[in-house]
């Protein structure tokens, strides 16, 4: 023995239950089910970025390193950066950022770069300036609505709730469908309630993308949106929000129309108030 500490080993027994036969949890359910059965899926995890060549905003080697790894005179998003290493703590919050990170790694990257960027120019404050605000909304609570009829995203925008899940549902899955990214979105629909309600960012898809085998369209959905990630072009003002449970087949009683009358959750906005 050398006398160097052994690392640990996140404790699964902590976490709640899991659903993964749920539509949300889709993206991650098989990585996810596979490294807690694992034991150490903080390292299962590491393997699987290793294999796929993930990197940092920086282009540093991806892995999930312990939280007591980040030094207390240093920034999360600016040593993720500059080592690779995503700070885990053993809690469903960090599991499912390092789930996103292995399913959607250059959005993941692209936001990673832009936060380090944005904190070597003002530092780390009590507050966040407006680069890391929106980058925060993206990375926390961000889902991507992937959209082939610009009247679905049109509807949206409009929090007209109405053509979007009901006058238009037979459309969900053949022009449009969501893929979510937020890890705190993810926490949260661990024990849905009927008030979640995500940041949907409107990506325009081609009619073909609805043929294209799950993996392929969030290949895809990647792709996109890294570039406009790491831009500065962007700010909370572009989300558009989006209760989760009503997006059909994501909860059995929106199967009845008037799951949607309920103002509290489905609200009018801005533009229908007027």
């Amino acid at each position: 023995m050398d006398g160097a500490q052994a690392p640990t080993v996140p404790d699964v027994s902590g976490l709640p239950e899991i659903d993964w036969r749920a539509p949300w949890f889709d993206a991650v359910a098989q990585r996810g089910q596979g490294a807690l059965a694992d034991g150490d899926w903080r390292e299962a995890l590491s393997a699987h970025a290793a294999a796929a060549g993930l990197v940092s905003g920086q282009g540093r080697a991806l892995r999930f390193v312990a939280q007591e790894d980040l030094p207390a005179t240093m920034a999360y998003e600016a040593f993720i950066a500059a080592t690779g290493g995503v700070p885990t703590r053993a809690n469903l919050h960090d599991f499912f950022n390092a789930l996103i990170w292995l399913t959607f790694p250059r959005g993941k990257a692209a936001l990673n770069a832009r936060q380090a960027a944005a904190i070597a120019v003002e530092g780390v404050q009590a507050t966040r300036g407006a680069a890391r605000d929106a980058a925060t909304v993206f990375d926390e609570n961000a889902i991507l609505f992937a959209c082939s009829d610009e009247a679905l995203g049109e509807a949206l925008r409009a929090f007209d709730w109405h053509t979007l899940f009901v006058t238009r549902r037979a459309d969900w899955g053949r022009v449009c469908e969501v893929q979510p990214f937020g890890h705190a979105l993810l926490e949260k629909l661990v024990a849905p309630y009927k008030a979640v309600t995500a940041h949907a960012w409107i990506v325009d898809v081609p009619h073909a993308y609805f043929g294209w085998m799950p993996s392929e369209r969030r290949a895809w959905l990647d792709d996109q949106i890294a570039p406009m990630l790491a831009s500065a072009s962007w700010t909370t003002r572009d989300f558009a929000p989006l209760p989760v449970l009503g997006i059909p087949g994501w909860c059995p009683a929106n199967a009845d129309s008037s799951y949607y009358l309920d103002r509290s959750v489905f609200r009018p906005g801005r533009r229908q108030k007027a």
